[in-house]
């Protein structure tokens, strides 16, 4: 594996590595993009295959955020961490300290948050040895994210709906949701309480039990299954990398929009397999922004109200962005160059400032 080449392939400014002896952590914080601010991006973990799997994907999801950001204009970088878990060992105190001194290194350019593998406890426990940290209940702040990820899915639902020409109704709809985790089951009760009828399904059969007796959401064991079932609306909000060529090929759904991140396998050519089946894709990284929108927000001192208000303006981005992949290869290739525009006009800002 050649780093640099990785590096420089995508227009990452810095992948840093840490070991810590004493607790066994093996972790990574890759910094995307620092242009337009700071760099706030979630700690992952998980149990990857090899250090090869772990660099790709710390890489991928740290550019997915600085879209994220640049699409929901913030003045904010990406990042990401993740952090390489050890088979069967549970997440503890001393290894999440372990990360808070690793994230503390950065001084603030970068900015965690929670992500999938870590909750708000392993959050507060990174909170005690680095203020750069968002998102956990008592030391850090900003507590669960996960309402305001599922409400600007819910409202990028809506901007997909509209672009069709269909009312913007859920009665009689159904979507089917692919996880029904902390976003996935947020956002299977909003669609529900609007009057889907919700087809779901989860690895975590608890999550899933949870999603029938408390929503009543008609369970699909089988997770391939849910992919191929007929629906309105299909919600990946579980990892990312469930929809390639053959997947897509079997979808039977009208729109294709959900909370996880990097949703395509390979995003130019599967956005536009989409694309060439008629299925419309509401862009991850715009669509999902609402819990980055809310960790953002609290950290650069909005209030209340305005980031509300940016998490219901993911709708209008969404519905500019689908207008704008009438003419582009897919809706994914429209996204990165709404947020690309962003980021070149942060740039310029700064360079006129430079010059002033």
């Amino acid at each position: 594996m050649k780093i640099f080449e990785l590096l420089s392939s995508h227009g990452h400014e810095r992948l840093a590595f840490h070991h810590d002896s004493a607790t066994g952590l093996k972790a990574m914080i890759a910094i995307h993009s620092t242009v337009l601010g700071n760099a706030l991006g979630g700690t992952r973990r998980w149990a990857y295959n090899d250090e090869s799997e772990a660099i790709r994907d710390v890489l991928r999801l740290s550019e997915g955020m600085t879209y994220k950001s640049a699409a929901a204009d913030l003045p904010m970088g990406g990042a990401k961490s993740v952090i390489i878990a050890r088979g069967g060992q549970h997440a503890n105190e001393a290894e999440a300290r372990a990360m808070g001194r690793f994230v503390d290194t950065f001084g603030g350019t970068y900015i965690a948050a929670e992500d999938v593998g870590v909750n708000t406890q392993y959050c507060d426990w990174m909170a005690l040895e680095t203020p750069h940290i968002m998102g956990g209940e008592t030391v850090s702040h900003g507590g669960d994210p996960s309402p305001y990820t599922s409400l600007g899915c819910f409202n990028g639902m809506k901007a997909c709906l509209k672009h069709l020409g269909r009312k913007v109704d859920f009665s009689g709809l159904t979507v089917a949701i692919q996880g029904v985790g902390a976003t996935g089951f947020k956002l299977a009760k909003l669609c529900k309480d609007a009057g889907a009828k919700i087809k779901a399904t989860d690895v975590n059969k608890s999550a899933l039990d949870r999603a029938v007796k408390e929503l009543g959401v008609e369970a699909i064991e089988d997770g391939a299954a849910l992919l191929t079932a007929k629906c309105d609306i299909l919600a990946p909000c579980a990892l990312g990398g469930v929809l390639d060529h053959p997947a897509i090929e079997r979808l039977q759904c009208q729109i294709v929009c959900g909370t996880a991140n990097n949703q395509l396998l390979h995003p130019n050519d599967d956005g536009m397999h989409l694309k060439v089946r008629n299925i419309l894709y509401g862009p991850d990284f715009v669509v999902n922004a609402g819990g980055l929108i809310r960790l953002a927000g609290l950290h650069l001192g909005m209030s209340e109200a305005e980031i509300d208000r940016k998490v219901e303006a993911i709708e209008q981005t969404t519905l500019t962005v689908l207008k704008e992949a009438a003419h582009a290869p897919s809706a994914h290739d429209a996204a990165v160059a709404y947020a690309k525009r962003r980021i070149e006009s942060g740039r310029a800002n700064k360079r006129a400032v430079t010059a002033g």
